[in-house]
Formats: C-alpha cells, structure tokens, sequence
C-alpha cells in the first residue's frame, strides 16, 4: 500500500496527464466549439472526457496489473474540428456513438486481437519510436527560446540516469519547475476551483452524419490510436489481451457520448511515460502509475476546465521538455529492439520512417502507414526469400 504513493507513480502519472491535456487539450475545446457546443457544454465535453479516461483507465490497470491508460483520440478531435461544421450538437452526439459502438462491436469479435498477433515485435516498437521522435525533438528545440531552463533539466536528467535513476524523471520536473518559478516564467494567477456539472445532449441518429462523421472519427481512432497504444504495450512487454481493452474503452465512449465523450481509445505516448524502467524495476509494478495518472484524469474532469487552467501555469518549454527526457529511454529501447534483428530491420526502418515522417493520407495518421508500409516490406521480402 505505502508503495503505491511512491513519488516516480506520482509524478509519472501527473507528466502522463500534463503532457496529454497540454498538447491536445486545445484541439478537443475546438471540436466541442464546432460542434456548436456553449461555454457549458464545453465543460461538459472536458468533463466526460476526463472522467472516461481515468475511470476506464484505473478500473483496466487494476484488472489487468498493466499499465493501461486511456486517452482521447487526438486525431479524431482534429477530425472533428473540420468536419463538425453545420452538424447539430444532437447529430454529433449520435456520430459518437455510433463510432463507439463500432470499436466495441470491434473489440467483442476479437477482430482486433487477431489482426496484432501478424504483426511483429520489432515493428511495434519500430512504429512507437516513430511517433515519439517528435517528442524528442520539441524537447531540444524548445531551447531555442529556453536555453538555461532546458538546459538545466537536460543535465538534471543525465545526472539522475547516472545516480537516482528511480527517481529521475521526478527530479528533472523539479528542476525545471524551480527554475521556472525562480526566473518568473510561471503564471501567478491561479484559476478559481468550479465543479463541472455534465449536461446531457439527447442523440439524432442521421445517416449522412454517422457515414461522413462516425465512420471516419471510428478509422481514426482504430488506426492512429488504438494500434499504436496495443504496440507501446507489446514494446514493454505486457501481453494484455487486446479485445477486452478496446471493447470497455467502446463501452465508456458509448456511456459518456451524450454528455461530450465523442472516443475513447488506448494511449500510447502517455502511456509510455508510465511504462519504462525508471517508474519501477518491476514490470509489475508500473501499473500504479497508470492508476495515479487516472486519479490526475478524473480529477481534471470533475474540475473541467479550473484544473486545466493550472497546467497552464507551466511555461510551453517546460511542457516539451519533460516529454521528451521523459521518454528518451523508451525511444532508445524501441529503437534497439526494432533494429536489432537484422531479418526484419529493413521493414522495422520503414515503419520508423514513415511513422516519423508524420504523413496522413485520407485523414489517417502516420503510424497507420508506417505500420502498412513496413509490413508490407516484411512480407514482400519473406515471399522472396521462400521463392529463393
């Protein structure tokens, strides 16, 4: 029990949860807006979406003693944003669920599980270290316009590699927090603590809407979400069984639609952040740090749009920068795995490249195609070498 409120579960869950809301909280407040939602339907879409994630999220890592957290489909926001125009707030929820209604039809056929096990290891981790490179480089350029401070988080994070490594991640937050407070790059004015209150939005099920909104939010979030977080866990080792996992992340999307919880999917990028050795030398002990960042989840929903305020507070770079100390060891380790066998590392760089590229093609992300790209490699070569 006392372990479980060790600082590297803490703080790793509050990182999960601050990198989530401060890179995509933006796009979601933006589909809510086109979806012609008010200021309290607004809060009502962060609501749900915050509760869904951490009850979801808690209630798997704690079935399955894995590191699950659930998170938004960020891709499916953006699609949202542009797609939601002249859609009523009514439509758009009867879009949502019929979206998760396919994601739970999906997982309960176990389709999902048997479409994973073609896929090998080393182009899981090779599509992971793809969609985290990025994160990567936004650490180090965010010292174009905060040197000392990413600079003094950089060398706090080799130094704790070298002597606190449990404690690393929890020690270069500090850091960079104290800093930042020293120098002034902190907002002072805290927001005010309101309570969000849900509002129900009765569903209209129109078949132009479900066609041209629900099936394309429910490709994208199979494609870019929910493939890529299956893939961070396999890379970690954590052979949880797919089905269940989609099918109650469909099953909360299908809950909460009404009230502004449009998809819910697995994360990858914020779960890797509760997933690498730092958190703990035990694999199965990880967990808990999911559990924290599902407590953090709900208590952003309960509170809406105050607690978001407060991860405002941090300066951008502050925000970049512990993403991406965060999960250099992932990249590394990823990387190591998806090259290591030289039979499969020309598929394995495909993936890589591709995923890293950030193509999107037919309002499908990269690492959809970088799986597509590097499996069609694998297989290509493996029918050349048999005819051989």
């Amino acid at each position: 029990m006392f372990r479980f409120f060790a600082l590297p579960f803490i703080t790793s869950g509050f990182v999960a949860v601050l990198v989530g809301y401060s890179s995509a909280a933006a796009i979601v407040y933006q589909a809510a807006i086109a979806s012609g939602a008010d200021l309290a339907k607004t809060a009502s879409w962060m609501w749900a979406v915050g509760i869904g994630m951490g009850v979801c999220g808690i209630a798997l890592s704690i079935r399955f003693k894995a590191p699950i957290i659930i998170a938004w489909s960020t891709p499916g926001a953006a699609l949202l944003v542009t797609s939601l125009d002249g859609v009523s707030m009514a439509e758009s929820v009867g879009a949502f669920i019929a979206c998760s209604g396919l994601i739970t039809i999906c997982g309960l056929t176990g389709w999902f599980d048997r479409i994973m096990k073609l896929v090998p290891i080393e182009i899981a981790n090779a599509m992971l270290a793809g969609i985290l490179l990025q994160f990567a480089f936004k650490a180090f350029l965010a010292a174009e316009t905060e040197l000392i401070l990413v600079g003094i988080m950089t060398l706090t994070y080799i130094a704790g590699k070298c002597f606190w490594a449990r404690y690393n991640i929890p020690l270069t937050l500090f850091a960079g927090v104290l800093y930042a407070a020293v120098q002034g790059l902190m907002q002072t004015q805290m927001p005010a603590f309101e309570i969000t209150a849900p509002i129900w939005t009765t569903p209209v099920f129109s078949l132009p809407v479900i066609i041209g909104v629900g099936l394309p939010l429910f490709l994208v979030t199979m494609a870019s979400q929910n493939v890529p977080g299956l893939a961070t866990l396999r890379a970690h080792g954590y052979q949880t069984p797919a089905s269940p996992l989609i099918s109650w992340s469909g099953v909360t999307g299908l809950i909460l639609a009404p009230f502004g919880g449009f998809a819910f999917n697995l994360a990858a990028i914020t779960a890797a952040i509760c997933m690498g050795k730092e958190i703990d030398p035990d694999p199965a002990k990880r967990y808990f740090a999911a559990i924290w960042a599902g407590v953090f989840y709900i208590c952003v929903g309960i509170f809406g749009g105050t607690v978001s305020g407060i991860f405002e507070l941090f300066p951008s770079e502050l925000i970049f920068a512990i993403a991406g100390l965060a999960l250099l060891g992932t990249i590394s380790n990823s990387l190591a795995t998806a090259l290591g066998n030289e039979n499969q590392r020309d598929a394995a760089f495909f993936t890589f490249a591709v995923t890293a590229s950030g193509l999107t093609l037919f309002e499908i992300g990269a690492p959809f195609w970088g799986l597509i790209a590097g499996l069609i490699v694998r297989y290509a070569q493996k029918s050349v070498f048999k005819s051989v």
